[in-house]
């Protein structure tokens, strides 16, 4: 048996559109070709296939069942040489044409899904797949490849990772309504004096800070809840307790009966991105960088 071939996508394109219209004739008006192009080219097609693919009553071609497996096959193979034409524009165009992005949890609930959607309708055709993780496994995850970019609390140390600062802003303290604090219009140290803490569960270098303060100032709390980023706003809304977290998160997870208020001293917070050597010139790097810089 001589080897088999499917070397002609044009040969497997007129299968297909002949299969879907069950006839030479609309297949051609179709296409754009002759009758007998598409006729030679079917008969070329079972040569080389050893298969027959249609039955020939009077003006119908009817599909074999083989042909029916065959433009299965085929569908297959056109939805995917569609999706690599899009992702080698995409290659051309901006180094990549698809992106891993890991990302601390602080950022991930609204300020990185936002990046994400300008960038998706920027680069529509572009695959991103997106996690939620500590600051440590972003910074371990993009250094052993299996993320290709990651957003982290800073600082942050990596002798494989290019690291860069890109947003700054300030603590803000979070309390219910209800809370008696509620009509201060800057909650200061002192005020968390016999205040039960609801703070991001330990290790965390913004938590770490607030308790510092609370160290060295002899503030006594009534209690701490550790938890994690997300539930932080829905646990003062509670009434668990007030806490302090950066003003970015605190904005995009915050309900409405939750208030946000100046705290002093004021704690400072940044945040950069991280990646490997060879995505530093990368279009699509620049175009997250961009949109994740205030």
């Amino acid at each position: 048996m001589e080897n088999i071939s499917l070397n002609s996508l044009k040969a497997l394109t007129i299968f297909k559109t002949l299969y879907e219209n069950s006839s030479a004739t609309k297949t051609a008006a179709v296409l754009g070709i002759t009758q007998s192009g598409v006729s030679r080219s079917l008969g070329q097609l079972e040569e080389n296939l050893g298969i027959q693919l249609f039955i020939r009553e009077k003006n119908r071609l009817i599909a074999t069942p083989e042909a029916q497996e065959l433009y299965s096959n085929v569908l297959a193979l056109m939805i995917n040489l569609d999706e690599l034409k899009h992702n080698v524009a995409a290659l051309r165009e901006f180094g990549a044409s698809r992106v891993r992005i890991a990302s601390i949890p602080g950022l991930a609930f609204g300020y990185l899904p936002k990046v994400i959607a300008r960038l998706q309708q920027e680069v529509p055709k572009l695959n991103i797949y997106f996690d939620i993780m500590a600051s440590s496994d972003v910074v371990r995850s993009v250094e052993s490849g299996i993320f290709d970019l990651g957003v982290i609390t800073l600082p942050t140390t990596s002798q494989q990772l290019i690291v860069e600062e890109l947003i700054k802003t300030e603590a803000v303290c979070l309390l219910p309504k209800s809370h008696p604090l509620a009509n201060k219009k800057e909650i200061h140290l002192e005020d968390f004096r016999h205040q039960h803490l609801v703070i991001p569960n330990q290790p965390n270098v913004a938590a770490d800070q607030l308790l510092r303060l609370i160290r060295d100032n002899r503030i006594q709390i009534a209690g701490k809840t550790e938890s994690n980023i997300a539930s932080i706003c829905a646990l003062v809304e509670q009434g668990v307790g007030i806490s302090v977290i950066n003003s970015i998160t605190a904005n995009d997870l915050a309900p409405k009966n939750v208030l946000l208020k100046p705290f002093a001293p004021t704690i400072h917070y940044a945040f950069g991105l991280v990646y490997q050597k060879h995505w530093s010139d990368n279009k699509l790097t620049q175009m997250i960088r961009d949109h994740l810089t205030p």
